[in-house]
């Protein structure tokens, strides 16, 4: 009776004595440290970057010499107190609340594999591809902030994207890297590999 592992590359299922992918040609041997230092330090990184991206204004509107800088958290109440509702509430999910998840999960994941902690693996497995479903949706407000910059043109108001917008960018970059450097097939080892 043939056991079986699946390449992490293309998903195809190979047997388990078998050390290249039959479809890929890609190594399927699990480097456990390798993953977890590259998932740790993206997941560093994209924490250091998600500090600017809320201390520092998302959007400046400049109106006739004079600019006024908006931060994610201050652009999210304006928009509540002006009765926006669902728009602060999908700026606070997806800006403030979904980035720190994500820190968490990822956290745990990476925790639960040093340390083996194999309780739970399949609520693991679904965490983890929670997380990856979810990365290009962080990116809601730099993408509001680039179609407000293309579609306001007026003479004497102009929308300029800020240092927290390019920061937030670059965090849910490092986030997505995280999540997909973390060998998923790690989640399900066996506590007797």
């Amino acid at each position: 009776m043939h056991k079986y592992k699946r390449c992490h590359t293309c998903g195809a299922t190979n047997y388990k004595e078998s050390k290249i992918c039959r479809r890929c040609d890609a190594v399927l041997e699990l480097n456990k440290k390798r993953s977890l230092t590259l998932s740790f330090v993206f997941l560093i990184s994209g924490f250091i970057f998600y500090i600017p991206a809320n201390i520092y204004p998302v959007l400046a509107t400049s109106k006739f010499s004079s600019t006024v800088g908006s931060t994610i958290f201050g652009g999210m109440l304006e928009l509540w107190h002006d009765g926006e509702y669902p728009v602060a509430i999908i700026i606070f999910l997806a800006s403030i609340m979904i980035p720190i998840i994500k820190f968490f999960i990822l956290i745990y994941l990476i925790i639960s594999i040093k340390f083996k902690l194999y309780k739970n693996k399949e609520d693991k497995i679904r965490l983890y591809h929670l997380i990856e479903f979810s990365g290009p949706w962080s990116l809601i407000d730099v993408f509001v902030v680039i179609i407000l910059a293309g579609l306001i043109h007026f003479k004497n108001v102009s929308i300029i994207p800020g240092i927290g917008a390019t920061s937030f960018a670059i965090m849910v970059f490092f986030t997505i890297l995280s999540a997909l450097s973390l060998d998923v097939r790690l989640l399900g080892e066996e506590s007797d590999r």
